[in-house]
């Protein structure tokens, strides 16, 4: 493996920006250093193969040529990584698959009616594999350039590779980013409340205990999606952010959650459930953050889906391993405080982290329980697919580990639109009106990031 130290930037979408409008440009950004998962930043750009799924088939293009496999994209997925060696080393990453998995991925796992409309038009799974990566490392204030070198053509190119990030740069002149309409939602409040309550009488009825609930928001834009990601970032910072440039569409995450993470042997995933707004005013920021800590009906909800993950991830883990090791703990976050629960395991011998991903696909947190139940109603009431929004982005590496965060507070930018997503878990105690006003909250930071590139500062609902 080639590796190369370079100057160490504490903002390292200035390293970024030097590959950002290349093809397949992708940045895992850890947000800003000094928070508890603030450690490294991976950034990537130009794979040697790409895995592109869309109903059901998955388009695997490599040095120009181009296949097409119907087999699970999953363990598709899986074949293609055990074909590279396995290298040790001290960093995340140093080679693998890097990409999204939608949440409509799901339906090649499952049977799922078709009701919803497929808006979006886009991938169900963009995957790339990678031989080469910057990764930060904030804590010890370093930064390297690796490389596998799995082609000849790319141990030719290293010495460019390492010009690329050794030399000054100054970013060149890039189109600006334009929000161009007002924002508009799938529902009001009286089309969800109709939802809402349809789903009410479904926990009643016993055929779920628990259904998570989106609206999704678009307004028209142009430009530079780098440029609306960099404004993102500014605004608020989340410890599983992403940017990437895929052909035809750009994703704008800033999600604080993280779906799976895998070292050696070991996993963890921890599901949000419980969210209060922050308040500019000390004093209402911390009764907001105590209401929400002592909220017996919050730490149902996440108790919920903790029992859920614990069984999702129980399939990959070894008899025994699985276990909560953290209940109900406060995450305070730019505009919103939201209770995080740990749960960890132990792969078994005879499973690996795409199979951890698959058994756990799509994420608890954002379906609801029974998991299968809920996804059947989430596609009756909500008027469109949800596309990249509640699946998940990450990495998986030749190495085996892997980390991979659920894709909320995620912005979608394709077809001269951004479409951005935000829900939360209905159960049977909750309140239609406070429902209704969390998706607004949650949302808060990407209607931020439209009203910023407004002209005129106008945005609407």
């Amino acid at each position: 493996m080639l590796r190369r130290a370079l100057p160490y930037h504490a903002d390292s979408s200035a390293l970024f920006a030097r590959i950002a409008h290349q093809p397949w440009a992708i940045y895992l950004d850890s947000g800003r250093p000094g928070n508890e998962y603030g450690h490294y930043d991976i950034l990537v750009a130009d794979p040697v193969m790409t895995l592109t799924t869309r109903d059901g088939v998955t388009e695997l293009q490599r040095q120009g040529e181009t296949t097409l496999h119907h087999d699970d994209p999953f363990l598709l997925l899986k074949q293609v990584l055990k074909a590279y060696p396995r290298l040790a080393s001290d960093l995340p990453f140093t080679g693998g698959a890097i990409g999204y998995f939608g949440y409509d991925l799901g339906r090649t796992l499952e049977k799922l009616p078709e009701q919803a409309q497929d808006a979006e038009q886009i991938p169900q799974m963009m995957v790339g594999i990678y031989d080469w990566a910057v990764v930060v490392d904030h804590r010890r204030q370093q930064t390297w350039l690796i490389c596998c070198a799995i082609t000849e053509e790319r141990k030719a190119g290293w010495n460019k590779l390492c010009a690329l990030f050794d030399q000054p740069f100054d970013e060149p002149t890039q189109a600006a980013f334009q929000v161009t309409s007002l924002v508009s939602s799938n529902f009001d409040e009286n089309t969800y409340a109709r939802a809402f309550e349809k789903i009410q009488r479904y926990i009643h009825e016993g055929d779920c205990y628990q259904v998570n609930l989106a609206q999704r928001f678009q307004a028209e834009a142009a430009g530079d999606a780098w440029a609306a990601y960099r404004v993102l970032r500014s605004i608020g910072s989340a410890p599983f952010m992403a940017f990437m440039n895929l052909p035809q569409v750009q994703i704008l995450s800033g999600s604080p959650e993280r779906f799976l993470q895998v070292k050696g042997l070991h996993v963890e995933t921890r599901p949000i459930k419980g969210t209060r707004p922050r308040s500019s005013d000390p004093q209402e920021d911390a009764r907001q953050a105590q209401e929400l800590l002592s909220s017996l009906k919050d730490r149902a909800e996440n108790l919920m889906i903790v029992d859920l993950l614990r069984n999702d991830i129980g399939k990959s883990c070894a008899i025994g391993s699985v276990r909560a090791d953290r209940l109900f703990a406060l995450e305070s976050y730019t505009n919103v405080h939201h209770l995080v629960s740990v749960i960890t395991g132990k792969l078994d011998d005879h499973n690996e982290a795409v199979d951890l991903l698959r058994g756990a696909f799509p994420g608890g947190s954002i379906t609801g329980a029974p998991k299968l139940r809920a996804m059947e109603i989430i596609e009756e009431l909500e008027p469109n697919r949800r596309g990249v929004y509640c699946g998940s982005i990450g990495y998986i590496g030749f190495d085996g580990n892997m980390d991979t965060n659920i894709a909320i507070r995620t912005a979608v930018y394709s077809h001269g639109r951004i479409r951005f997503w935000a829900g939360g878990g209905i159960v049977a105690d909750s309140e239609v009106d406070k429902e209704y006003r969390e998706t607004w909250d949650k949302a808060s930071t990407m209607l931020q990031l439209v009203e910023h590139f407004r002209s005129d500062q106008d945005v609407g609902n």
